[in-house]
């Protein structure tokens, strides 16, 4: 029996703009890397991680995040964080890409019990 090939007409999920709430931990990402490279090495997975999560190979973080991984000094960063993803719609004519992700800081009390959560997708 042959079986008939369906066709795809799903249109694909990446062009959305969506907004997801993640924690990212951070010590299982920068486990065993040396002090003075700690800070930049955890900026550079949590590029990757939004990257990996949101589809688009152009990502943004906040300065608040920047400064919070930052905060403890180079080689003690933070064991997790509580990020903000927002794939967004670039407005930039001149970029090969449509669209682009911002990471944003959000700070928590706790990280326990927290799932990853969609938000209303608010343009601003």
């Amino acid at each position: 029996m042959v079986k008939e090939k369906r066709e795809k007409t799903r249109k694909s999920a990446i062009n959305e703009v969506v907004t997801r709430d993640y924690t990212v931990n951070l010590h299982k990402r920068i486990h065993g890397v040396g002090f003075k490279r700690r800070a930049p090495r955890a900026i550079k997975e949590i590029r990757k991680f939004a990257e990996n999560a949101m589809g688009t190979p152009d990502v943004r973080i906040e300065t608040r995040l920047n400064k919070h991984i930052w905060s403890q000094g180079v080689r003690s960063v933070p064991f997790r964080v509580r990020v903000r993803l927002s794939r967004r719609r670039n407005e930039d004519e001149d970029s090969p890409h449509k669209l682009y992700t911002l990471v944003s800081f959000i700070p928590v009390a706790s990280f326990k019990g927290l799932q990853t959560e969609n938000q209303e997708v608010s343009e601003v």
